[in-house]
C-alpha cells in the first residue's frame, strides 16, 4: 500500500537523507533516522501509520530524482520497490503531458491539477491506472468538463453566445445578454 507521496526540491529531513546518497546506490531505503515517522502505528489513526497494515511494520522510502525535483513514495512491504519506481515514472510522464515540460512552478501554482493526476493513478493507497494515455485522456476530459461547467454556471460568461446569451446556459438569459438586448434596441426608435 502507498502511504504517502511527496514532491519536493531541496528542503526537509527526507531530502537531507536522499541528497547525501551517491547516485550509484539504489533508489529505495530504510531510514533509521525516520523510524518515528516510518513505523506503522495503528493507534495513531492518521498520517503515515493509517488504519491498515501490520503494527510495527517498517515503511520504505522509494524515490526518483528529475532535475531539481524529488518524487518520493512511502510504501509498506506489500509494494514492489521496482514497481513503485515505474509508477513514479508514469506519474512524471503524466505531469509532463499535462503541463508540457513540467517544472517546479507548475506544481506549485497548479497543485490541484497535480492532485487530480495523482488521483487518476492512485486512490486509497492502491494503484488504479498506469497507462499514460488513459490518464491523459481522463485529465483532459475533466478539464473540459470543468470549463463547460464554469461557462454554464457563470452568468457573466462572455462565451455564452448570441445576443440573448442563451446558448450554454440551458435557455436562461444572462444579465449580460439581457443588457446587450436592451442596449441594441435603444437606437432603433
Amino acid at each position: 500500500m502507498i502511504h504517502a507521496v511527496l514532491i519536493f526540491n531541496t528542503s526537509g529531513k527526507i531530502f537531507s537523507l536522499i541528497s547525501a546518497r551517491p547516485a550509484s546506490l539504489c533508489n529505495f531505503l530504510d531510514a533509521p533516522e525516520l523510524e518515528g515517522f516510518l513505523v506503522h502505528k495503528p493507534e495513531a489513526g492518521l498520517g503515515l501509520g493509517g488504519p491498515a497494515g501490520v503494527e510495527g511494520e517498517k515503511l520504505r522510502v522509494v524515490y526518483r530524482n528529475y532535475a531539481t525535483l524529488y518524487f518520493v513514495f512511502v510504501v509498506d512491504g506489500a509494494e514492489s520497490e521496482l514497481g513503485i519506481l515505474d509508477l513514479i515514472q508514469v506519474f512524471v510522464e503524466s505531469l509532463d503531458r499535462a503541463f508540457e515540460n513540467v517544472c517546479e512552478l507548475d506544481l506549485v501554482f497548479h497543485f490541484d491539477e497535480v492532485h487530480h493526476i495523482l488521483s487518476e493513478i492512485i486512490q486509497g493507497g492502491l494503484v488504479l491506472d498506469t497507462n499514460v494515455e488513459d490518464i491523459e485522456i481522463a485529465v483532459q476530459n475533466a478539464a473540459k468538463a470543468r470549463k463547460e461547467s464554469f461557462a454554464t454556471a457563470n452568468p457573466l460568461a462572455l462565451g455564452a453566445g448570441g445576443v440573448g446569451g442563451s446558448r450554454g446556459t440551458g435557455g436562461l438569459q444572462t444579465p449580460l445578454g439581457w443588457l446587450t438586448g436592451k442596449l441594441t434596441g435603444v437606437n432603433t426608435r
